[in-house]
């Protein structure tokens, strides 16, 4: 089996866009993660909802998690306000890792390859500079474990 083959209709977000929107995106869905394009359309990174999750919890908390606990701070107030005007490209790192992009005729195992080497929840599948979709990891095992 191909890329082609396993590749999924997959949500683009452009580094632009409204995060807000971004992350309803993510939720409302139960996504990985997104895929964001430069403004060509050109596959920029892949934001993992892991990611977003970092963005919103404080970094004190990060560090000494046990504070969280003494906070009377309700997330969801916090989710609305840090992403207020804020653009999707302000979610991503400052140096985001290499793109998980994967061509059409790799197999499964090529893909998993780089899914693994790039601890990503998702690959982009390109065919002549095109997205077709993306393979997460949960379809990937689905396919891996199905008798063939």
């Amino acid at each position: 089996m191909h890329g082609e083959q396993m590749a999924e209709d997959f949500p683009v977000v452009s580094l632009d866009d409204e995060a807000r929107q971004a992350v309803e995106l993510l939720a409302s869905r139960r996504l990985p993660g997104l895929i964001v394009t430069r403004p060509d359309g050109s596959p920029y990174a892949v934001l993992p909802a892991s990611q977003v999750v970092r963005f919103l919890v404080p970094s004190y908390v990060q560090d000494d998690p046990s504070l969280a606990r003494v906070i009377d701070e309700s997330l969801a107030d916090r989710v609305a306000d840090k992403l207020s005007g804020v653009s999707v490209r302000k979610l991503l790192p400052a140096d985001p890792s290499e793109v998980p992009v994967v061509n059409h005729d790799d197999t499964i195992l090529e893909i998993a390859a780089i899914m693994a080497r790039l601890r990503s929840p998702l690959v982009v599948v390109m065919r002549d500079g095109r997205i077709l979709g993306a393979v997460t990891a949960s379809r990937l095992l689905e396919l891996a474990c199905t008798p063939h």
